[in-house]
This record gives structure tokens, C-alpha cells and sequence, in this order.
């Protein structure tokens, strides 16, 4: 009889059932369906986010509306650098290049954003606007479709940088930090669209 009851248990313990076997299995390759299907369902890409079909870029030196001198060549450095690092694109002289990138320095402002008790800055922020086009240099068309339209076929592109000549900050870090970053706008702004 024991031998009977232990054959019965082991066919209804959990360990044992092809049932508990199989659905184990089935849940748990659900799930890894599901996250595929959730990964790719989510936008992601894997490698460059760059358009593959361009491979080399030219930058011109960039315009300058601006009375301040200066900023259009430090722009259009730190905007090569960015690409060269960034991208899977060469640069290259515009006769030669699959696409140009055009921009102009709209405005370069420095405003107060504190003063002491005596009227004297204590802090200050520069900003730099840039339009910028990225074009197709064979067709002449646009190829950055995701930015928000200006003129037409121009994005606007807006960099700050704050700084505090009380406590050592310079307008030269604060310019180089403001080109930053207007830099990796300008070369996010070449990034395909999701």
C-alpha cells in the first residue's frame, strides 16, 4: 500500500507533472517574446543614428550676424570636431562632400542675471543662436527632416552659458562651453529621425 500512495504522490507533486514542466517553459518564453517585441516595438537602434547613405560632410566656416567677432570660427571648429567624433562621416571640401552643412550665428547676447549691492554684474549668461541647414549637396534637398521649421527650410538653435567673474568664471570659459554645446545640438539635429 505504501509503495501505491508513493507512486499516486509522485504523479500529483508539482516536480514531476509534464504540466507544470511545460508551462514553466511557456511562461517564461512568453516573456522573452514579449521583451523582443517590447525592444523592438520601442524605437531603439542599434549602432549609428546617423543616415548611412551620407558619408562625408562639408562644413563651411559659418556667418556671423553678429557685431561680435570671433564666435563663427570657434562654432564651425568645435562642429567639425563633433562630427569627426560623433558621426560615421568624414568631412571633406564641399565640391567633394555628399552633403554641406550651413549655418549662421543669428545673435550673440550677454545678459546680467545678478547684480551686487553696488549695481555690478555678479552674474552673467551668454547665449548664441544659430540657423543651421543640413542639405543634401548633389540635390540641394534637406535632409533633417525632425527640426522645427524657421524659415522654411532653416532650424534655430539656441546655446547658453552662465558665468560669475566674482568667483573666477571668464567669458572665454563661458564662450567655450556655450560652442560646446551648441556643437552637439547642431550634430544631434543630423541624427535620422525615429
Amino acid at each position: 500500500m505504501t509503495s501505491t500512495t508513493t507512486a499516486s504522490n509522485r504523479q500529483l507533486s508539482p516536480e514531476g507533472s509534464p504540466f507544470r514542466t511545460l508551462s514553466v517553459r511557456s511562461l517564461s518564453m512568453l516573456v522573452i517574446v514579449g521583451m523582443l517585441l517590447g525592444i523592438a516595438g520601442c524605437g531603439y537602434h542599434v549602432g549609428s543614428t546617423f543616415p548611412p547613405q551620407y558619408r562625408t560632410v562639408a562644413v563651411p566656416m559659418f556667418k556671423s550676424n553678429s557685431y561680435r567677432r570671433g564666435f563663427e570660427v570657434r562654432l564651425t571648429e568645435a562642429v567639425q570636431q563633433e562630427i569627426q567624433s560623433q558621426t560615421h562621416m568624414r568631412l571633406a571640401n564641399e565640391p567633394y562632400a555628399d552633403t554641406r552643412l550651413v549655418g549662421t550665428i543669428v545673435e550673440i547676447r550677454k545678459d546680467v542675471l545678478g547684480e551686487t549691492a553696488f549695481d555690478d554684474p555678479r552674474e552673467l549668461q551668454l547665449s548664441i543662436a544659430l540657423e543651421m541647414r543640413w542639405e543634401d549637396a548633389r540635390t540641394g534637398e534637406v535632409i533633417s527632416q525632425n527640426t522645427i521649421p524657421l524659415n522654411g527650410q532653416t532650424t534655430q538653435l539656441i546655446a547658453n552659458g552662465e558665468f560669475a567673474p566674482e568667483v573666477g568664471h571668464s567669458l572665454a570659459t563661458a564662450t567655450q562651453e556655450t560652442v560646446d554645446e551648441l556643437a552637439r545640438k547642431v550634430v544631434q539635429q543630423m541624427e535620422a529621425p525615429w
